[in-house]
């Protein structure tokens, strides 16, 4: 890029720079949505009766969303001393799609964009140190038609934190958990 020599020399620098700076920017936001577009197409691949892990979903269904946990929490109930057991999800997560689900206790994810609802119940799991298990889970329930009416089943792979703290407590007593995750929703 050359820069116009019209200008006093530092005003001709800043306007160079900042000039630079706007077209790196754009160099920036559409490489970012090439990968994107890339990373999304390069996953859209069929589940294979090949692939070993417990955690994939049965042959023959396509991904028909990824998720991230934007916040979200496990939270659990004090029983014994002691936070053990199942948690609850509260959760908001989010795709490139500008989409959004809103992830609670069922365990139940709902779409905020359609409102179509599914509950679903884990039917395999990886344990993660540190961290809350990876899981398969199988859709148990649909409600409304919509993004997630074709949903079968959803992974929860790439855990980070919510895990039980192993403090005493008071029974009754409640924590909630700050976690993050991927999910991966997949159906016909």
């Amino acid at each position: 890029m050359r820069c116009p020599s019209v200008h006093p020399p530092i005003r001709r620098v800043v306007t160079c720079v900042l000039g630079g700076m706007r077209t790196l920017k754009r160099k920036l936001a559409l490489a970012a949505a090439a990968v994107v577009t890339v990373g999304i197409s390069a996953v859209t691949y069929q589940a294979s009766a090949a692939e070993t892990s417990p955690l994939q979903p049965p042959a023959g269904l396509k991904i028909v969303g990824q998720f991230v946990v934007g916040t979200g929490t496990q939270t659990y109930t004090c029983t014994g001393g002691k936070f053990t057991g199942s948690s609850v999800p509260e959760a908001a997560l989010f795709d490139g799609a500008n989409r959004k689900i809103h992830h609670f206790g069922g365990p139940s994810w709902q779409s905020e964009s359609d409102g179509s609802l599914i509950t679903a119940a884990p039917v395999a799991n990886s344990p993660v140190p540190g961290a809350i298990p990876e899981l398969l889970l199988e859709v148990k329930t649909h409600s409304g038609q919509g993004f997630l009416s074709t949903v079968t089943h959803i992974q929860r792979m790439n855990t980070f934190g919510g895990v039980a703290p192993a403090t005493a407590c008071t029974d009754g007593q409640k924590v909630s958990v700050p976690y993050n995750a991927n999910y991966i929703f997949w159906g016909n």
